[in-house]
C-alpha cells in the first residue's frame, strides 16, 4: 500500500468522496477509479462497465470493479449519458492499478450540467481528506 504522499492526484482532475476521478475534456468528462482506490483494492482483475447510451444521474452506480481483495462499485461523479466506454479494460483490467488516469479510465460522459464539477474535490482537498 502507498503511503499519502506517494499516491498520483494529478491537478488537472476532481475526485468524488468514493475515489472516482472526473477530467473536464471539452464538453465531455473521461472517468475512472482514482490511485488510492486501485492500491486499496489491490490487483483488478475485472471491471463492469455500462454500455454507450446509458444515463446516470450523479451518485449513482454505474461500474463495479473486482479485485484479488474485493468487491467495489463505482458512483458516477457527473450526471449525463455514456458516450464512450474504455473497451481496453475488458481484456486487460490490470490498466487501472497501471495508469488509472491515462489508459485506466472507465467512461466518457456528456454531462447533463458541467457545474456538477465543482462539486467535487480538488487532488489537495483528496489529500488533505485523506490525511484526516
Amino acid at each position: 500500500m502507498k503511503a499519502i504522499n506517494e499516491l498520483i492526484m494529478p491537478d488537472d482532475v476532481r475526485y468524488t468522496d468514493d475515489h472516482e476521478w472526473a477530467r473536464l475534456e471539452g464538453d465531455t468528462v473521461r472517468v475512472g477509479l482514482d490511485d488510492y482506490a486501485q492500491d486499496q483494492l489491490g490487483d483488478i482483475v475485472f471491471v463492469g462497465l455500462p454500455e454507450i447510451g446509458d444515463t446516470f444521474k450523479k451518485g449513482e452506480e454505474f461500474a463495479t470493479v473486482d479485485s484479488v481483495k474485493a468487491s467495489a462499485e463505482c458512483y458516477i461523479p457527473v450526471s449525463g449519458k455514456i458516450i464512450d466506454i474504455n473497451m481496453e479494460l475488458e481484456e486487460s483490467p490490470q490498466l487501472v492499478n497501471q495508469s488509472p488516469y491515462k489508459d485506466g479510465w472507465f467512461v466518457l460522459v456528456k454531462p447533463d450540467d458541467p457545474s456538477e464539477m465543482d462539486d467535487l474535490m480538488t487532488s489537495n482537498t483528496c489529500i488533505e481528506k485523506l490525511k484526516g
